[in-house]
C-alpha cells in the first residue's frame, strides 16, 4: 500500500482537527505491561465530530511515525483508548492510557497502563478506539483540510 503522506511533519504542523482513531486487528495479546495486536488492518481509520466530520484513513506506518511529532504530541501527552475485544459470546472493553508504540509487520506493540478493566492475556479480533484528548494536532490535519473544502464548494452550490 502506497502512504499518502510521505512527510509527517508537513502534516502534523497543518491546521487542526480533532479525529478519533480505530486500529483493527485479528487478535491481540498482553504480556508484561505491552499490548500487541496482531494481524493489524493496513490502515488506521480517523474521523472528527461536527461541524467538520472529517474520514478517512491514513497507513499504519504514519501513525507510528506521527506519535512523537508537535509540541502537544502522543509521546509528550499519552492518549487514552478503548480496546474492544470479541469474543464468540461477548464483548469485553479494557480502558488503557498508551504510553508509548512499536510497529513491526503487521504487528502494533503498545506500552500501556490499564485504567478500567481486565486484559486477558490473549483474544481474538480486536479494535482499539484512540481519543485525541491532549492532541489537537492530529496526523490527518492536511487530509481534513482538503475535504473541508470539497464540502464548502458542495454546501455553496446547495445554497
Amino acid at each position: 500500500m502506497e502512504p499518502k503522506h510521505k512527510d509527517v511533519t508537513s502534516i502534523v504542523e497543518a491546521d487542526e482537527i480533532e479525529a478519533l482513531f480505530v486500529q483493527t486487528a485479528h487478535g491481540m495479546s498482553f504480556e508484561n505491561g505491552k499490548l500487541t495486536l496482531h494481524a493489524l488492518a493496513p490502515t488506521t481509520l480517523f474521523f472528527s465530530d461536527r461541524p467538520d466530520r472529517v474520514t478517512g484513513h491514513i497507513t499504519s506506518q504514519e501513525f507510528v511515525d506521527s506519535w512523537d511529532q508537535g509540541t502537544d504530541s502522543f509521546a509528550s501527552n499519552p492518549p487514552n483508548a478503548v480496546l474492544s475485544i470479541f469474543h464468540t459470546d461477548s464483548v469485553s472493553d479494557v480502558v488503557v492510557e498508551l504510553l508509548d508504540v512499536e510497529l513491526s509487520g503487521s504487528q502494533i506493540a503498545y506500552t500501556i497502563e490499564i485504567l478500567d478493566g481486565e486484559m486477558p492475556a490473549s483474544g481474538g479480533p480486536s479494535a482499539l478506539f484512540i481519543d485525541t484528548v491532549g492532541r489537537p494536532l492530529s496526523p490527518v490535519s492536511v487530509a481534513g483540510m482538503h475535504r473541508r473544502d470539497r464540502r464548502e464548494d458542495r454546501r455553496d452550490r446547495r445554497r
